[in-house]
Order: C-alpha cells, then sequence, then structure tokens
C-alpha cells in the first residue's frame, strides 16, 4: 500500500454529450424542457423534434449495436403524476425524486439493468417544477430518516440518484443545480441527497445549498476502474468531494459495490487512504459512508452479460447464496463468510482512518 499524498487536480473529463436529443411536443410546452434543448444545439447535440409525446427510437436490429445507439441517445420528456408519486428508497432515504431516468456510463455492475425496461436510454424530464412542487407534501412522511432515531437529525431525506447520476447530465439539463438551489429556499427540516461517478462540481460550488445537500461520491479502487466505463476516475471524484465541503456541503462516500475479487484488501485499504488524504484539513467536516456490496438478480445479469460480453466481472455464483426481497423477488448476494470478513474489514479501516465518518448502512 502507498503512503498517503495530496492528490493532484487534473482537468474533469468533458462533460457528457449525447449523439441526438429526442424532444417531445409536450416537453417543449415547459422553460426548463426549452432550456434544455437550448443547451444541446448550443452543444452541437443533433436535436429531432417529434411530432407527439411518443419516443421514436429506430434502433439497429443488432443487440450490440442497439445498445450502442440506445447511450447516445438522450430524450426530452415530460414526468407523468405516476413518476411524481413518490416511492420509499431504503436504506438510502425517506423518498426518491427523478429528476432523470438512465446514466450515460458504462458500468459492468449497471445497478439500473434489469430495473429500467427496455433500451437503456436516458430521459430527463422538463417539468422540473412540477417535481419540485409535489415534494412538500412528504415532509416528516419518512421512515428511513424522517422517524429513525439514528437519523431524524437528517429530517426529511430526498434521493436524487436511484435511477441516474445527476451530475452526469448537469452540464445540459441544469436541473441538479436548480434542486439544490430549490432545497436551499425551502425552510423545512428535510435534505437533498445524490450519488455521483462523475467530478465536475463547478455549477454546484457557489450556490446558495443551506446545508441542505449532501453529495455523496461513488468509489471504488483503481483496480476495478476497468468496470466502470465512462466515468471520472476516482481521484477526480474525491478532489470534487473536496471541494462540495469547502464549500460547505455535507458529504459522503457511497463504496460501491464492494467486490471481493482477489486483493481486495489492499485495494480498498489504499482506497481508504486516498479517501483520508483528499479530506483531510477540511473545517467542519460533515462526512457519511455508505457500504453496498456487489449484487444481482438473473434478470440483471442476463441483461449485463448482453451488455458487456466481455466484462472480468464474476457474476458466477461462487461465494453467493440467494436472498429474497420483501416483494418476492431474488437475488445473489455474497455468502455469510464473505460478508462478515468484508463487514469487519471495512468497519476497522474506516474507524482508523475515517474516524469521523458515520456509517449509515451495510447492505
Amino acid at each position: 500500500m502507498q503512503p498517503a499524498s495530496t492528490p493532484s487536480r487534473p482537468r474533469p473529463p468533458a462533460p457528457w454529450r449525447p449523439r441526438r436529443l429526442l424532444v417531445t411536443r409536450a416537453a417543449l410546452t415547459f422553460a426548463h424542457g426549452r432550456a434544455m434543448m437550448e443547451r444541446a444545439t448550443a452543444m452541437g447535440v443533433e436535436v429531432v423534434e417529434l411530432p407527439g409525446d411518443r419516443l421514436k427510437l429506430d434502433l439497429a436490429d443488432d443487440p450490440r449495436q442497439a445498445y450502442a445507439q440506445a447511450k447516445a441517445t438522450l430524450a426530452l420528456t415530460v414526468a407523468p403524476p405516476s413518476k411524481r408519486r413518490l416511492q420509499p428508497i431504503a436504506p438510502s432515504a425517506d423518498w426518491r425524486v427523478d429528476l432523470a431516468e438512465g446514466c450515460p456510463a458504462h458500468c459492468s455492475y449497471c445497478y439500473l439493468a434489469g430495473s429500467l425496461k427496455g433500451p437503456p436510454i436516458t430521459r430527463v424530464y422538463a417539468n422540473l417544477d412540477e417535481i419540485l412542487d409535489g415534494l412538500p407534501a412528504y415532509l416528516g412522511q419518512g421512515t428511513i430518516t424522517s422517524r429513525n432515531a439514528a437519523r431524524v437529525a437528517e429530517g426529511t431525506t430526498f434521493e436524487a440518484s436511484c435511477y441516474t447520476d445527476p451530475l452526469a447530465l448537469e452540464p445540459l439539463t441544469g436541473s441538479l443545480s436548480a434542486t439544490v438551489a430549490w432545497f436551499g429556499r425551502w425552510q423545512a427540516d428535510a435534505q437533498l441527497r445524490f450519488t455521483t461517478k462523475f467530478a465536475d462540481v463547478t455549477p454546484l460550488l457557489a450556490l446558495d445549498h443551506g446545508g441542505r445537500t449532501r453529495m455523496r461520491a461513488s468509489v471504488n479502487p483503481a483496480a476495478f476502474a476497468r468496470f466502470e466505463g465512462g466515468t471520472s476516475p476516482v481521484a477526480q471524484r474525491l478532489a470534487a468531494l473536496a471541494d462540495m465541503a469547502r464549500a460547505g456541503y455535507p458529504v459522503g462516500l457511497t463504496i460501491a459495490p464492494i467486490i471481493a475479487a482477489p486483493g481486495w484488501q489492499d485495494a480498498y485499504a489504499q482506497l481508504i487512504v486516498d479517501a483520508a488524504a483528499a479530506l483531510s484539513g477540511i473545517a467542519g467536516l460533515d462526512l457519511t459512508i455508505e457500504l453496498i456490496t456487489h449484487r444481482f438478480t438473473p434478470g440483471s445479469r442476463a441483461v449485463l452479460t448482453s451488455w458487456y460480453p466481455g466484462s472480468a466481472l464474476d457474476m458466477t455464483d461462487a461465494n453467493r447464496v440467494t436472498k429474497r426481497t420483501k416483494f418476492g423477488s431474488e437475488k445473489q448476494v455474497y455468502d455469510t463468510a464473505t460478508m462478515r470478513e468484508l463487514r469487519c474489514f471495512f468497519e476497522g479501516r474506516l474507524a482508523d482512518g475515517l474516524p469521523t465518518g458515520r456509517i449509515l448502512y451495510w447492505t
């Protein structure tokens, strides 16, 4: 393991730019939707205005080509009332609030595979004001933080990155900045949460956030970076997290998915050293830590195998057991012995390396 050093500050990569933007007719009735289309045009994206509200994809018949075309397509649409009825999102937060669905990254363990139906295009929502206007009705109504003694200090929490990475889309959408500012103005015991594998936090640093948004960096060791295509390098994510903390934001580490591959002990030990170095010396640091082990469902494994047929990520049944969810579905998780070893390691290393960090949950 290498000694800790101050992370360098490489320039963040260029923002993701889709090849084409499909714009539904209804999306253009909202000022936020029109602003997104203008940004896309300025970025040189091919803009296709649809005659109605049905998305016409025209994808190739070949599955690999269809996947590539879908991942390069952004759809500007309107979140219907069903999407604006919030759902609980344990163990992260009280409620899930979707600013978008889908992600431009190419992670071979993608949590969205098997969850979102159809081709993996990313959808962004034009009716942001309607989405935000519905949030006050949920204040104090959740069970993860609103009425949980261990986390009640967080207030009612709203998770914005369940089905997307909002920071990845921010240069085109502006939705995350608008939502952070909205929470900053909302004089309520509430908190916005988002996690990201991207690093360009510049639009967020000067916002009047009021301490009501917690940014978490989703991180894994450099040794596993090959499983996270199209994302910012981990060193840049940690540097961005430190910038947000210096700007007064509460912050967090989402170590996920924890992968018990050969050499994992040294790899994750170095990751914790690097995180501690990045966050060292920040006054008033408010740091949480979320620990999520790798898991998959039969459906997500089939989808991911078709998307990333050459991936070295182990999705066999070795060291795995089947766990049933409360909804009756099945997922493959690490067996008891592996889980015990992983948890003991992380709790010990984090207590030593990041003693002020609060572990919110292990799953």
